[in-house]
């Protein structure tokens, strides 16, 4: 049942919903926020890898023990370490997903099993038992009971008896497919699982699992209708799993005698519930406390969407099952809900995980490439939903809440309705059997977001002291673990990378031992994880701050841990969480905090802060470091706040760092020897304050932090203000003071003012420069006769007063003094840069003589000008109009100062202004140009009271954007584009803006271009982009750049590379013409990205990179960067957070070892004669690499070897230029990619020397010898060469005949797919009907003479076809057409003759009477059959009776001659009677079994015939089956495809495929067939009535013809005209159209005289005379045997849909079996035990007889009596081939086959004894079918004759019956006189009144009709 329209966003029923944009999973009740960094608490602890994909796993229930099931393996791994302890293969297996499991002993397969891969769909551990339930998908989706122990143990055998032999008196259990179809049976199809175990009953198995039967994506296409899912394995079910009690009832569901434990959907609905199963777990329920909780089995899925119907839409459901009651059938409870995760505007509707928290089910949903989300549903919601929907269904209805789910086969349907009852509170959860079920809520349970990420895969979820933990898998194999508090609010985010780029398994467990550790699983990989990484965190602060909840403070143990992990956690304030805070840390606060070292301290107080366990009762001490430690006590009154400790002896004070007054000391409390508070304090000096600054020791002891005091009278600080009676404080200003005047020179006095009394002095310069000061006043000092000396332009000398008579005691100064020394030599190139220098103080003169700057020391009136400024260069040269341009100007005496030149630049009148910040002084001025009205160009001028002019000129110029190119480019960005225009070089600042938002980056430019990278956008649009100079208006003439869609990569081939590289992998897609730089980057391999080359817009080439280390089984992920930006399937631009990015690398290449060459014999050393051609014969390994032919090269030195012929393990190449060269020696290298090797050197050898040599050496007297050796070591070279080229001959023919077949099949699979696709199973096949059936069969060469006296009027096809001749037969007439005045006498007479053959003995005696006649022929015998068969079709039954009897006497005939002889021919009417009865008999098994696959075989056989050229005159082919139709020459075929228009059979225009070979009537053939394939042929246009028209140009046509006189002559004979004679191009157009008047130039083209005519090829019989035409003596002269091999491709095309049909003929349907076969094998044996037959040969022989020989080749070599199609002579030669195939196959006899055979003999012999097998075997299936009783058999003859009992007119049969009679009347009339019976009964006599009756009128009747 289907929701209403406005509800479709509810989780209707399993009803789908893909309307959504995003896919979507269910997640956590939180609302999340996302952060950009990556936290660090998870830890990844083992691994383990597995060699192929992962499927499934699963925890023992102690966690000693992890179950990883992978692709064809097992694994059993302790718990902790994941170490392997055991490994078992259970796969691959043979295997076919349409044959039942092999452990069905009643059940065989017809179809070929295959190595199949086993994945694992489900893995479930019993603890309890002890086993371990794993279910693959083979056998049907069958399980095994391993042992949990060890998996390698099979720990209970089933089926029972299946593992050892069970005792023969053991009672045979019966075994049933749906106790072995329990789990899904394809890789991509959902299973899950539940082992439940309720107190008091026996352990169960909940399993629910995909449909993948007929109907589903899952099943097989074009392979069979046989479905075994359906009945055996429905979508959810509760099976047995006790192992310990009756093994008969394992894996069964049935509850009680009458009823099933499951849920299936009915056959009619599955393509609207297409169920996709997430997970199924367990929840005890949430009940109120007035009853107890119940037990609940969850099952979260998602319903696909149906893709038949556009508003159809995917949805995610939860499904639940009470438990509780084992007697309640599994639908009474069941009840689903949809789940909707999202808001408005975006809705996630697909479940990828699932896990249930103790009050809540987190859902996540997503993929990697959109958007997931996590969402959280409370348990309570869920149900009080549950509650709510079935009391509105039973109590008050509501249509929009809840319906009964009427598409379940166990369901009650159809709708809820209000009963006047109270329901219970079990039966509001759990429903009841007298209550409507199963139900579905209408209404989804609604979630928000809690968090969204792209590319989530799998969740768990912990509770942790108040917060909620959450893991999150991701599809490139990291693992995030977010924090929420209790308000759901994000604290903190951490991630880690678990494998690279391999997606998280959907299910995350727990370690059932240890909740800190959690199971996950990758596509190759299992890990387990620490939670957290606690003590990567140093202090409490950092651990608390880290918002990790599983973290916390462990107080006692100063360590961040797990809280388990933490002694005494339970206890108060030993273990510190998050939720505390981090102000709840523990610190302490010490008084004092400063200490004076001179005074004694016996003790300290400390004062504790922040949260610690109770230290009452513990070891406690203060520790100072340096194993220093006092006694630490804790007042009894205190809670924890005070400790008091002793100070440690003053000997034991750590000492004073250097140069310091202070030392700090940290004190710790000390707990039981762990010290867990810390703080520090100070220990001070004053007295080494003023030793530390001696120059400011007053000053540095009054500022001092420490109480410090100066004593004046010691020059000392103290501590103590009683050690010295005139000390001062801090807060008194009686200390002196220095200050200085800025008065001085090189050599001079320095004069400085002191506020103190006179005492002697001395100036104290840097470092121990003194010199002599005295008084200038009471308050003045001088520093005399100073000399200072600096080589820099100036230099600062600090100076400082002390006393002369204690030099170690300063004056002290609040500022420090310096002194500056100037130099001015230095610095100062030019007069502007020495006369500048005034503004800081240096009196500097420049002279012009010596062109020097010079101390002015006569103080004289320093110059007021300079030389006129000399301007050496400018940049830039130009600039815009608007200005704004930075000029820089470089040069001499450019200014002292910048006042100087503020107003002092232009360019021409255009003012230029001085930027200050960029001024230096004389050499370098840059200014900002102002606004010029137009273009010019002028130099620039600078004028400082005197003028100075550049050399070079600055122009003004406007410029001008002209075009960009490219113009388009991906919108990831990347693309670099020159902008084209003038003056582009201008300017000082340049920015090229797209968008007027975005830059383009990386320019650069010259004056005519600018070259940059364009940025990437969002959306594909029209860009505008513009050139932006000096920040001013933007300048673009329009110029726009599309963005496009970003360039797609779909493929790369080949996926493998040698370890070398070098391979060039073939990049497709599209969108590449616009990748100006591709690189590859192939991972884990070591090496760089190599650069890429685009051929086209679809085809990019790169190298793979050489491998430094190999990768394993486990190919390498690939990467491709797109104009510098990685490609990511959908935009090329990089991640915006990489660390956290979900990144999968689409593409992955597998390295394999470098292949292996080495020459025939292995050898090194190759001789070879210099001259010769040489052919090289290399050998390689085999390898996985599969490399073609091109990607070989081989060089002998620096010349190449032609590569001719490879294969797997031989390359052929030769060289056909001389090798002769001076090097005696030359390596032969091989190299494929980059990889290179040396396989062997060529000697070369001169035979000249040999020949020169042995003259020498042997004497004339051997001459001869030596002239005779020489002529056989050259007839020998010769006949070596001669085997060489016959080798490569042999491998190149055997090379192109293996292509030719793998291109043939390949070709005509892809032909037949599509031929299927269109073809209607019921429809699209043009069967005959059965009347038709009939006369073609009965009367198969007699059926026309009826044709000629009763034809029916022609029909028509349509408006636009002729008029077409229907097949009739007189039988068929509805009316027995007979002049008025004769039909009284002939119909009492026929009537009568009718009662006499309904009489058994007359009709017995008549047919034997008949065959004792010389004259009555065959013909005559069979017609008489097929008369009497349909005179009697109405009374099978009766007929059946005649044949057995005529059959007895037949066999008594036989039994005394030659019984293997019985039935052999048809040469009576006993045996035609046999033909017509199973004719009948088979016609429905014929058309709904054998039909399509025999159609299919004609239609291949068609298409193949048509593929090659075809003889139009000889009917010869390329392609066949018979040797004698095949065309034994290599004609040279091309196809063709036509657009051809054609106003019949339905359709208008179309695309045909021709060859150019093709006569025009082979054409017109093809055509026809194109357009009206699905029309029966009996209603086609003939050939012969169509005209074909060819529209050259739009203005020109021809009518096509095969003759005309355009035709040529070649031999005396005239050539069909082809379509290559007309030169029509590929994809011309032609008209084809239906004509009044006929072709008559030819009649049929196989009918025209060969010796006037031909097409291909000559008569065969002129290609033998001496005198040939010059085309064939130029012909390429073979053996035309070396065609035969033709023969084999056309059969290896053809071999599956043979295989098919012979199958389809010789299999037994469950559903109906072939009753009339069972019934006629049945009697055959049992006649044969009657007369003492015991010869199973003779037997075998009987029944091939009577069926396979008589029916089925009869059929096989006449499809025209089942079909209404046209049977060629060609197609026939091919089916008498597949008949005597099917002939051998039902013999008994050996085939002496030897070379001599027919090859039509020859060319099945391989398969024939797999045929006999199939025979055999259905003839024992036949045997042991149960017997059939004569009244069953009489029932099903009688079904047969009811259902066609007005088909055929009996009254016509009984005439030609009659004719017989007459004709023998005498003879009739003696036998039956003579025989007994029928003369006791007179039968004689009432056969003369038939004869009397007829006698006189019906010969002249039938002649006036």
């Amino acid at each position: 049942m289907r929701a209403p329209r406005a509800r479709r966003g509810a989780s209707q029923v399993l009803s789908p919903d893909r309307r959504l944009r995003r896919r979507a999973f269910l997640a956590l009740p939180l609302a999340l926020l996302l952060l950009p960094v990556p936290g660090r608490g998870l830890e990844v602890q083992h691994k383990f890898t597995s060699l192929t994909a992962t499927n499934n796993f699963a925890l023992d229930g102690s966690g000693g023990k992890v179950y990883l099931a992978a692709v064809n393996r097992l694994y059993q791994l302790s718990g902790p370490n994941l170490t392997l302890e055991v490994e078992e293969q259970v796969g691959p297996t043979e295997d076919n997903p349409l044959c039942h499991a092999p452990q069905l002993p009643q059940a065989s397969c017809e179809h070929a099993k295959r190595p199949t891969d086993n994945y694992n769909k489900l893995l479930q551990p019993d603890p309890e038992q002890g086993i371990l339930v794993v279910c693959g998908s083979v056998y049907q989706g069958f399980c095994q009971l391993r042992s949990m122990d060890n998996i390698s143990v099979v720990a209970v055998a089933f089926p029972p008896g299946a593992g050892s032999g069970a005792d023969e008196g053991a009672d045979q259990v019966t075994v049933f497919p749906s106790m072995l179809n329990v789990a899904a049976n394809h890789a991509n199809a959902s299973t899950v699982g539940l082992v439940l175990k309720q107190a008091g009953q026996d352990t169960r198995l909940l399993v629910a699992a995909t449909y993948t039967g007929l109907g589903s994506p899952f099943f097989p296409r074009n392979a069979s209708l046989e479905d075994h899912r359906f009945e055996n394995t429905p979508e959810i079910a509760i099976r047995a799993l006790n192992a310990r009690g009756d093994l008969a009832r394992l894996f069964t569901f049935d509850i009680n005698p009458s009823d099933d434990n499951i849920f299936k959907i009915k056959q009619g609905a599955k393509d609207r519930h297409k169920l996709s199963f997430v997970r199924a777990f367990l929840h005890r329920g949430l009940a109120p406390a007035a009853r107890p909780p119940g037990s609940y089995a969850y099952l979260a899925l998602n319903s696909e969407a149906n893709a038949r119907e556009k508003e159809s839409h995917a949805h995610s459901l939860l499904a639940r099952i009470c438990l509780a009651d084992a007697t309640k059938k599994l639908t009474e409870s069941y009840i689903q809900m949809g789940l909707q995760c999202g808001g408005p505007g975006e809705l996630f509707n697909r479940l990828v995980s699932v896990f249930p928290a103790s009050a809540a089910l987190q859902v996540r949903a997503g993929s990697a490439s959109a958007p997931s989300a996590l969402c959280v549903f409370r348990f309570a919601e869920i149900e009080e939903a549950i509650r709510a929907a079935r009391n509105s269904c039973f109590v008050a209805p509501d249509a929009g809440l809840v319906a009964v789910l009427d598409s379940v086969v166990q369901g009650t349907g159809p709708a809820c309705e209000k009963r006047n009852i109270q329901l219970q509170p079990e039966q509001l959860d759990c429903g009841a059997a007298h209550l409507q079920h199963p139900l579905s809520i209408l209404r989804p349970v609604t979630a928000r977001p809690v968090f969204t990420s792209p590319g989530l895969t799998s969740v768990a979820v912990s509770s942790v002291n108040n917060y909620t933990v959450v893991f999150l898998g991701t599809a490139n194999g990291r693992l995030l673990k977010i924090n929420l508090n209790s308000s759901m609010e994000l604290i903190s985010r951490e991630s880690i990378t678990v494998a690279y780029s391999e997606p998280v398994h959907p299910i995350m467990q727990f370690d059932p031992s240890d909740s800190s550790y959690l199971y996950l699983m990758t596509s190759h990989q299992i890990a387990r994880v620490k939670v957290a990484a606690c003590n990567q965190y140093a202090t409490c602060t950092e651990c608390l701050d880290a918002a990790d909840a599983y973290c916390g403070w462990c107080t006692l143990e100063t360590r961040c841990s797990l809280r388990h992990e933490c002694a005494k956690s339970e206890e108060p304030y030993f273990w510190i969480s998050v939720s505390k805070g981090v102000q709840q840390c523990p610190s302490m606060t010490i008084m004092p905090s400063e200490i004076n070292i001179e005074k004694e301290n016996k003790g300290m107080i400390i004062q504790i802060n922040g949260n610690i366990p109770s230290l009452n009762g513990m070891e406690m001490s203060c520790d100072y470091g340096n194993d220093i430690r006092t006694v630490a006590k804790v007042p009894a009154s205190s809670w924890n706040q005070i400790v008091y400790c002793n100070f440690p002896p003053r000997e034991k004070y750590p000492a004073f760092p250097p140069n310091q007054d202070h030392v700090i000391v940290q004190t710790a409390v000390r707990v039981n020897g762990r010290n867990i508070v810390w703080a520090n304090f100070t220990i001070y000096d004053c007295k080494r304050t003023g030793n530390i600054y001696p120059k400011t020791a007053c000053i540095s002891c009054l500022s001092a932090k420490w109480k410090c005091y100066w004593c004046t009278r010691k020059y000392t600080c103290l501590s103590n203000v009683t050690e010295c009676e005139d000390s001062i404080q801090m807060n008194r200003t009686e200390f002196g003071s220095l200050g200085y005047q800025n008065k001085c020179d090189i050599q001079g006095s320095f004069l400085f003012v002191v506020k103190e009394k006179d005492m002697p002095l001395e100036c104290h310069f840097e470092t121990d420069r003194i010199f002599e000061a005295r008084w200038v006043n009471a308050s003045a000092v001088q520093c005399s006769n100073v000399l200072l000396h600096t080589s820099n332009k100036r230099h600062l000398f600090p100076v400082n007063l002390h006393l002369k008579e204690k030099p170690d005691r300063f004056i002290d100064s609040p500022q420090m003094m310096t002194v500056e020394i100037y130099n001015c030599a230095t610095g100062s190139a030019d007069c502007s840069q020495c006369l500048g220098r005034e503004d800081l103080g240096h009196q500097c003169t420049w002279s012009e003589s010596s062109s020097s700057c010079r101390l002015n020391s006569e103080s004289l009136q320093i110059p007021g000008t300079c030389p006129p400024p000399e301007v050496r260069k400018i940049e830039p040269l130009n600039g815009p109009l608007e200005g704004g341009t930075l000029v820089t100007i470089r040069g001499r005496n450019l200014g002292r100062r910048f006042s100087d030149v503020i107003n002092a630049v232009k360019i021409g009148n255009v003012k230029c202004s001085p930027l200050q910040n960029r001024y230096i002084v004389s050499e370098q001025i840059v200014c900002q140009t102002g606004e010029a009205p137009e273009e010019f160009s002028d130099v620039v001028t600078v004028n400082l009271s005197r003028e100075g002019k550049s050399r070079e000129r600055y122009s003004y110029v406007h410029p001008v954007v002209k075009f960009i190119s490219p113009s388009d480019g991906p919108k990831a960005g990347g693309t670099r584009v020159t902008i084209t225009g003038n003056h582009l070089s201008a300017g000082s600042e340049i920015r090229v803006l797209v968008n007027s938002t975005k830059e383009c980056t990386g320019l650069s430019r010259t004056d005519t271009t600018i070259t940059c990278t364009m940025p990437r956008v969002e959306f594909t649009n029209d860009a505008e982009v513009c050139v932006q100079f000096e920040n001013k208006s933007c300048i673009g003439n329009n110029s726009k750049f599309t963005y496009r869609k970003n360039p797609s990569i779909t493929d790369i081939n080949p996926k493998k590379s040698q370890i070398s590289g070098g391979r060039i992998i073939t990049v497709e897609g599209y969108g590449f013409l616009m990748a100006q730089n591709v690189s590859m980057v192939v991972h884990t391999v070591g090496k760089e990205p190599t650069n890429c080359k685009v051929h086209s817009n679809t085809v990019i080439t790169c190298p793979s990179p050489a491998a430094s280390n190999l990768t394993g089984s486990k190919p390498a992920s690939v990467d491709f960067y797109i104009n510098g930006r990685l490609y990511t399937d959908d935009s090329l631009f990089p991640p915006e957070h990489p660390e956290e990015a979900v990144h999968i690398s689409l593409f992955h290449l597998e390295y394999y070892m470098d292949p292996q060459f080495f020459t025939a014999k292995k050898e090194k050393w190759i001789k070879h004669h210099p001259g010769e051609p040489l052919t090289l014969v290399i050998h390689k390994e085999p390898d996985n690499l599969g490399l073609e032919s091109n990607e070989y090269e081989v060089k002998i030195g620096l010349i190449s070897c032609e590569i001719q012929i490879v294969s797997d393990k031989v390359i052929h190449c030769s060289v056909n230029e001389s090798l002769s060269t001076s090097e005696r020696q030359l390596p032969v290298t091989i190299q494929v990619g980059k990889y290179n090797e040396t396989i062997a050197m060529l000697h070369l050898g001169g035979s000249e020397t040999a020949i020169t040599v042995s003259i020498v050496i042997c004497s004339i007297l051997l001459l001869l010898s030596v002239v005779a050796l020489f002529v056989f070591c050259t007839k020998s070279r010769r006949a070596e060469r001669y085997w060489q080229k016959t080798l490569l001959q042999m491998e190149e023919m055997e090379s192109q005949i293996r292509e030719e077949i793998r291109k043939g099949f390949a070709e005509l699979q892809t032909d037949m797919t599509d031929l299927t696709k269109e073809l209607n199973r019921s429809q699209g096949i043009p069967f005959l009907d059965y009347k038709y059936f009939v006369t073609r069969t009965f009367f198969p060469k007699c059926s026309s003479l009826y044709e000629e006296r009763y034809i029916l009027p022609s029909q028509h096809l349509n408006s636009q076809m002729g008029l077409q001749v229907q097949e009739t037969h007189p039988l068929l007439l509805g009316e027995w057409k007979i002049p008025e005045n004769c039909r009284p006498n002939m119909e009492e007479g026929i009537a009568l003759f009718s009662t006499l053959l309904n009489n058994k003995h007359f009709l017995i005696v008549f047919v034997h009477a008949l065959e004792q006649q010389k004259d009555f022929a065959v013909r005559d015998r069979c017609n008489l059959a097929s008369l009497l068969t349909i005179a009697l079709h109405g009374k099978l039954e009766y007929y059946t009776s005649i044949m057995k009897d005529l059959l007895v006497d037949l066999i008594d005939a036989s039994a005394s001659k030659n019984p293997k002889l019985m039935l052999r021919r048809t040469e009576s009417v006993v045996e035609k009677m046999l033909t017509n009865w199973m004719s009948i008999c088979m016609y429905s098994f014929l058309r709904e079994t054998v039909g399509e696959p025999f159609f299919l075989l004609l239609c291949a056989i068609k298409q193949q015939i048509n593929k090659g050229s075809i003889d139009a005159i000889t009917g010869k082919a390329r392609y066949t089956l018979n040797e004698e139709w095949l065309l034994r020459e290599n004609i040279e075929a091309k196809p063709r495809n036509l657009n051809v228009s054609f106003q019949g059979c339905g359709m208008d225009s179309l695309s045909v495929r021709v060859m150019d070979t093709d006569t025009l009537s082979q054409v017109k053939e093809k055509i026809l067939e194109a357009f009206c394939k699905n029309i029966p042929y009996s209603q086609w246009p003939r050939v012969e009535d169509v005209d074909l028209e060819w529209f050259a140009t739009s203005t020109d046509s021809y009518i096509l013809r095969d003759l005309d006189d355009t035709s040529v002559m070649e031999d005396g004979r005239k050539k069909l005209n082809t379509l290559a004679h007309y030169k029509i191009p590929e994809g011309a157009s032609l008209a084809m159209s239906l004509t009044d008047k006929k072709d008559t130039t030819l009649s049929r083209v196989k009918d025209l005289d060969t010796e006037k005519y031909f097409h291909l090829v000559l008569p065969t019989d002129e290609l033998n005379e001496n005198k040939k035409s010059h085309r064939q003596s130029h012909r390429k002269k073979v053996l035309p045997e070396i065609y035969l091999t033709r023969l084999l491709s056309t059969k290896g095309t053809l071999q599956k849909f043979l295989d098919d049909l012979f199958k389809a003929i010789l299999s037994i349907r469950d559903d109906k079996p072939p009753v009339a076969i069972k019934y006629f094998f049945d009697f055959l044996e049992e006649q044969a035990e009657k007369r003492g037959i015991s010869d199973p040969d003779t037997m075998h022989i009987w029944k091939t007889n009577s069926l396979p020989l008589r029916f089925w080749v009869n059929i096989l070599k006449n499809p025209q009596f089942v079909f209404d199609i046209d049977k060629t002579d060609h197609i026939d030669a091919c089916l008498s081939v597949i008949a005597q195939a099917f002939i051998d196959a039902c013999s008994i006899s050996d085939l002496q086959l030897g070379k001599d055979s027919p090859t039509n003999k020859l060319l099945y012999a391989k398969e024939i004894p797999e045929y006999r097998k199939i025979v055999q075997r259905y003839y024992k299936q036949i045997h042991d079918m149960p017997p059939l009783s004569e009244q069953e058999m009489n029932a099903h003859l009688a079904e047969e004759s009811r259902k066609y009992r007005n088909e055929f007119n009996t009254n016509v049969a009984m005439t030609e019956i009659y004719k017989y009679a007459k004709r023998y009347r005498s003879q009739i009339v003696n036998a039956l006189e003579s025989n007994p019976t029928t003369r006791r009964t007179q039968l004689q006599h009432k056969f003369e009144q038939v004869i009397a009756l007829m006698e006189d009128n019906i010969y002249e009747c039938c002649s006036e009709a």
